[in-house]
């Protein structure tokens, strides 16, 4: 039976090599799964199943970096009466000019009446119908911006109607038997026509309505000056000072 079971027996160093198998392969998983503990996360994500890539996709999101664009803020009416003005570098020659040209007859009349310090009703008349015929000429700037076709303005009730309000301003004006009230009343119609430019004229040219604003301004600064030279400095008729002024010379 001895000699049976040692010649059935398997040697030593068969079963030593089988270990040692066994263990270089432990050894070699065990190296594996270190390695892939190791490796770096695009690497592991490489080798990862895309439905485990998908999901970590989903949870995942790129943060946006980029900053939120705030509201404009409303600008009041005085910031925007300032960057009216500001853009009349941006006006024609043409408007420009001629724009501050029609100032000189607001202004010459009671400059000439301050000099001397006397008020003339004639020139007192003049500079009031120079006004009235102005203030006629805005209500006509409506008509003629809301008429033609492709205008940002409507030809409608409301828009035509507002151009004819300064015209008959102007007409009650020369009407009236009293200078003073016909100044006041000029005055008056000169601040509702820029009234009516700003608020229910959005569309017309930054640089027009910083070109309104100061014109409105010297022109009504003018009318309030011959009011004041009116009342408070003695009245003359420039006719008879020409004559006086021709007999002296003869």
């Amino acid at each position: 039976m001895f000699h049976l079971f040692q010649r059935f027996q398997i040697p030593s160093k068969v079963v030593y090599h089988q270990r040692l198998l066994q263990l270089g392969r432990r050894e070699i998983i065990y190296s594996a799964y270190s390695s892939s503990c190791r490796l770096p996360k695009l690497q592991l994500l490489r080798q990862a199943p895309a439905s485990i890539i998908k999901a970590q996709d989903f949870h995942h999101s790129g943060c946006s970096w980029k900053k939120k664009k705030l509201p404009e803020p409303e600008l009041n009416n005085l910031s925007l009466a300032r960057y009216n003005i500001l853009s009349l570098k941006d006006s024609p020659k043409p408007a420009l000019y001629l724009g501050f040209a029609g100032l000189i007859p607001f202004v010459s009349m009671p400059l000439i009446m301050a000099i001397q310090q006397v008020s003339y009703s004639e020139l007192v008349f003049a500079q009031i119908a120079y006004g009235a015929s102005i203030l006629s000429f805005l209500g006509g700037i409506r008509w003629g911006f809301a008429l033609p076709e492709g205008s940002p303005e409507k030809p409608d009730w409301f828009n035509l109607f507002l151009g004819i309000v300064p015209p008959l301003i102007s007409w009650l004006a020369l009407l009236l038997y009293s200078a003073t009230e016909a100044g006041f009343m000029i005055i008056v119609g000169l601040g509702i026509a820029l009234h009516n430019d700003l608020a229910f004229f959005p569309t017309y040219p930054s640089w027009f309505k910083g070109l309104r604003i100061i014109l409105t301004i010297v022109a009504a600064g003018s009318l309030l000056a011959t009011i004041f030279i009116m009342n408070f400095f003695p009245e003359k008729h420039l006719a008879d000072t020409i004559r006086g002024t021709n007999s002296k010379l003869k």
